[in-house]
Order: structure tokens, then sequence, then C-alpha cells
């Protein structure tokens, strides 16, 4: 007998099981024990909600796998095992970038990532669209392919970006939606953005598996009514094309996570094209990727070149170019490559040698955010309390700092805190600080009886510090918001804004009508430090969908400026699904230690 016909046949098993896991450690060390005996490699994840695998091995040790499996627990037993003959790994290149090589088992809070940051809150799995097989969901598209166009039904590819590249269906007289999302955690923000589109439809979604359309499903769901006719294909498109062997209407290769990188039918059509000469290329083995973002891009065999670095076109149509980068040798910066200006080229993709890759590779361009000071602060000052922030985020953010409209006068107080909580002095009052070496104190809000003066000496104040004042400060909003539309105009765009105290009430505030306002002030998100909510009539339009960071003192948190209350009723105003809270004890101030600093870049992350 030769070693071929001796050498007992390799497979490939993937499988995932929504349900609830009660005992995750007991699975955890059963997987652990299973796996090892067995020989199997690839990717395990476990959660409490169930497990998503994707592993490789001889064919029979998969099979004792699965029997194993549903002889432990009941639940395994209606789980769609997908197991298919393969050849063994030939590139070792591939096999590690695709986990391959070893045996990963992790317990994770999420089977698949729906969002890159926990700003969207998990949606019910029992609410996830109806299963139609593969015999139904191709029965569906004949039916509509057959009629005039129905604008009722919709296709919606729940993959990424450079999976729909070399494959995807396409049915006559249905409209086919593809999301071009780089990853599967940026699908909830395009459905957020997509929404209109896919209300009163049925929707007829799919994906390599399945995995993916159970979360995405359940997500546009749970948007209500108007997004009840939610459907999925059952087991993905590798059941389909077991089912459709010549591909039915599924066009080109099924891209898949593990060595084998694609799989595809009896059809012989290259969907793909290079992305350099525009070529019919659909081969993914050389894993070549995206210089900015290290998404997969298809480069033919003959543009392929080991010094080269690639641009993908979602990279080019943010206008990221090779020139905007810069190389690292020997630790040192140096300037940009000449010639390399994306929008003066007439090429689709952008190549250029020797650029930096992997963990070299810097952000082409920074979140650009626009910061509002507090009351009676300035943006000089607001900038110095500010640095230690912008130091840490120096990688990812630019801040831009203005002052507010509303010039205040000077004040002072004749005694200290201190004298005021004692009641007595023994000390003299001090004289007020000569103008000359004072900055201007401006404020976004001010109080009714505001008479907008200018004084340049300064005057004693009425009393202690009134902790709130805040309160009071209802007046002047249509002056700051014309204000920071002229900011926006000369000094825009802004990616965010970040507001402190008084400014995090005008950025709420601005944030409530963020729809409105669309065109002048153009924003993806919010930062609330040591927020409160404005008592006026704008603040009163119902729950807030702008993402969201708040940040403020928790009950212990030392801020005696705004209560910790105030801040926590703000952020109950911002739709759940979409805030993330940061409660600290550091008073009032952007706390920047761990794990604080972490939170706040995790939250930007979202936005690079």
């Amino acid at each position: 007998m030769s070693d071929d016909k001796g050498r007992e046949q390799y497979g490939v098993l993937l499988y995932y099981k929504y349900a609830h896991i009660p005992n995750l450690q007991d699975l955890l060390s059963f997987y652990q024990s299973n796996c090892s005996q067995l020989s199997l490699l690839g990717r395990v994840r476990l959660s409490s909600r169930g497990v998503n695998v994707t592993v490789g091995g001889k064919l029979s040790s998969l099979e004792s796998h699965i029997e194993s499996l549903k002889a432990k627990d009941s639940v395994f037993e209606d789980t769609d095992f997908k197991l298919a003959t393969s050849h063994e790994p030939l590139n070792d290149r591939v096999a590690k970038e695709c986990g391959f090589t070893s045996l990963s088992i992790r317990i994770v809070e999420e089977l698949v990532t729906l969002s890159s940051h926990p700003l969207l809150k998990s949606p019910e799995i029992s609410n996830a669209g109806r299963h139609l097989s593969a015999s139904e969901f191709h029965s569906s598209l004949q039916n509509s392919a057959q009629k005039t166009p129905r604008d009722g039904l919709l296709l919606l590819d729940a993959r990424n970006l450079y999976e729909t590249r070399i494959g995807k269906f396409h049915a006559p007289n249905i409209e086919t939606l593809d999301p071009q999302v780089r990853q599967y955690s940026d699908l909830s923000s395009w459905i957020d953005e997509n929404s209109e589109k896919l209300k009163g439809k049925h929707v007829l979604m799919y994906c390599t598996g399945g995995i993916r359309c159970e979360m995405a499903s359940a997500y546009i769901k749970s948007k209500g009514a108007g997004f009840e006719n939610v459907f999925q294909l059952f087991g993905g498109i590798q059941r389909y094309l077991e089912q459709f062997p010549d591909g039915g209407f599924f066009k080109g290769k099924n891209f898949v996570f593990d060595h084998r990188i694609s799989v595809g039918s009896s059809d012989t059509d290259v969907l793909g094209t290079c992305l350099i000469c525009h070529c019919s290329f659909d081969d993914y083995s050389s894993r070549c990727r995206c210089t900015y973002c290290r998404m997969l891009v298809l480069v033919c065999h003959n543009c392929q070149n080991e010094a080269a670095s690639y641009v993908c076109e979602l990279c080019q149509k943010q206008g990221k170019a090779i020139s905007s980068m810069q190389l690292i040798d020997n630790g040192e910066l140096k300037t940009p490559l000449e010639g390399a200006d994306l929008q003066n080229s007439s090429s689709h993709a952008t190549v250029s040698p020797q650029m930096p890759k992997g963990d070299d590779v810097r952000p082409s361009k920074k979140l650009r955010i626009l910061c509002l000071h507090g009351f009676r602060q300035n943006a000089s000052s607001f900038k110095g309390r500010t640095s230690s922030l912008a130091k840490k985020l120096k990688k990812i953010a630019e801040f831009v700092f203005v002052d507010a409209p509303h010039e205040l006068s000077f004040i002072y107080q004749t005694t200290s805190a201190e004298d005021v909580a004692c009641e007595s002095s023994p000390l003299p009052p001090s004289p007020p600080p000569p103008s000359e070496n004072c900055r201007k104190k401006y404020a976004w809000v001010v109080a009714p009886n505001f008479d907008g003066s200018n004084d340049i000496s300064w005057k004693v104040a009425e009393g202690p510090f009134d902790p709130l004042q805040y309160q009071q400060q209802t007046d002047g909003y249509d002056t700051s918001l014309s204000h920071l539309k002229n900011v926006f105009s000369q000094q825009g765009p802004f990616d965010g804004i970040l507001g402190f105290s008084q400014g995090a009430a005008m950025a709420a505030l601005i944030s409530a009508q963020q729809e409105q306002l669309k065109g002048e002030m153009d924003f993806k998100f919010v930062i609330i430090c040591s927020g409160f909510a404005l008592n006026v009539k704008e603040m009163e339009r119902g729950v807030i969908k702008c993402p969201s960071l708040h940040i403020f003192g928790n009950e212990h948190g030392k801020d005696r400026q705004i209560a910790n209350q105030a801040s926590k009723e703000l952020a109950s105003l911002y739709n759940e699904g979409c805030s993330v809270i940061i409660e600290h004890d550091c008073g009032h101030i952007i706390p920047t230690r761990s794990p604080y600093i972490d939170e706040i870049k995790g939250f930007l992350g979202r936005f690079l």
C-alpha cells in the first residue's frame, strides 16, 4: 500500500452552538482534554452562552470529538456539525495565520464580537431571524428571480469585504446589500446607519457558516416595529454549496477561516480581481494585506512584490495614501515617500517599496477632538489641565481647544475656603491680583441676570462658592451654538467633542441635536466629563442616540463641583446601547491613570 493510501484522511470541523452553559470550567476541561488526546488543532471559543469551534485533524479524530461532545451534554445533540474532508495544511504561513499550528482554547465574553467596544448591548439570541434551510433559501431567491423586481425583499451579506470580493449571492430582481466592513464588529454600526433601508423589508441574511447571522439578525430585530421579517441561511454558504454543488445562486468561492482559505463549487468563474492590475484573481494564499488596516487584499502572482505595500479600497476611499506614512529606520522617523500621493494617482492601488509593516505602521489620521472648557476657564487653562490626557492619547487623537464666547468679569474672594469653613481668619483680606497678569475667563452658558459687561478690574465675590450655581446658568446657548458652528466651519472637521463640566453640558446639548445640526456640525461621538444636563427644552427631545463616553466621579469620588447624581442623570438620557460610563474616585478632573485611560482608549479605538 502506498503512503498516500495508507495515510489517514484529514478533515476540518466547524460548528457553533448558542445555549446556556451552566458550568463553563467543566466544559473548558473537557475541550482541553479531548482535543489534546485527539491531536486536534485550531480555535475553540467558549462562553456562558455557547461555543464556537473550528478545528482540524484526522477525520476519525474529528468524528470521535463529535460523539464525545454529544455524549457529554445533550445540549449538543442537534448541533450542526460541518465536517469536511481536506488536504492537510500545505503552507506553514497560512496554517500559522489561521491558527492551525496549535490548539487555542479560550473563554470569551462573546462568541462573535458584534461591536469592537461594548457600545452595544448584546441582543437576545432567542430573537434571531428565522432559519431557512439551503433549499428554502434557494426557493425564495428562485421565486423572486422569476418575477418582476420585488421591492420588499433584500439580500444582506453579513461578511467582511475581503470575503465578498471572491464570492457572493446574486439573484435577478433582488437587491443585495454589501456593507463592505473590514471586520464583523463594524457591522452593527452599518446596520444603525442603514436601518431605513432594512425597515419594512423581508431581509434574507447569509454568512459563511451561520453564526454571524445569528447575532446580526437578532440585532436588526431588536430595533422593533418594521424589522420583524428577518431570515437567515441556516448553516451558511457552506451548507448551501453542499446542497447546490453547481453554486446555485452563489457565484465565486466561499472564504473560510482555516487553512483551506476558500471553498468553491463546480462553477469555475472567478469573481475577484487583482488590486493592482485588475485581472481576474481570487487566491488569498499569499496573505497580502493593506499597509494601513491590515485587511487582506487580492494581489496576483505577477504583481506581488515582497518589498511592496498595498492600500485597500476602503483606505483609498478614506483618502489614505503612502505619502501620509512615515518610515521607521533604527527608531528614527523618516520623511514620507515622495511622489506617492494617492489622490493624484490614476491607479486604484498604491504600491511602494520598503514600507513599514505590522507594528511599525503609524496611523495616517488621528481623531480630531474639539475640547470645550468648563465655567470660568479658557482654552489655554483647559489645555494645561488636559496635557497628561493629550500626551497619553497622542498616537490616536489630536485635541483642539477654543474659548467660549461669553467673557466673564474678574472676581476674587477676600477669604480662603478654609477661612470660610471656620468662619474666622487671623489674616487680613488679600488684595486682588493685577489684571494684566490674568487671562480672561469664559462661559458657554450664563445666569439669566448676566449683564455681559467685560470689566477689566477685579471685584469681590458676593459670597463663597455655590456648588449649585451651575443649575442657574441657562442663558446664552444660542450665542455659543453659533460660535461653535463657526469653529466647525473654520477649524473642522472634527471626529468628536470633549466637554468638561459646563463644557460637558454644552457638548451634551449639541449631541442631543446631532441630527438637526448635520451639515453644520458633523461629529461621530461625544466625551462628557463631569457633566450635567442643562435645564433647557432642547434636552427634552427623548433618548439621545449619539455614541457617548461619560466620565465622572463616583459617590465617593470627591467631586465637589458636580454631584455624582447629576452626571448619572445626564448619562441616563443616552441610549444605553451606545454609551459607556466610567466612574472614578479622582475628584473634579479627567483621570489618566489605569484602568481609566485604557477604557478611554478603548472607546476612541472604535472610531479609528
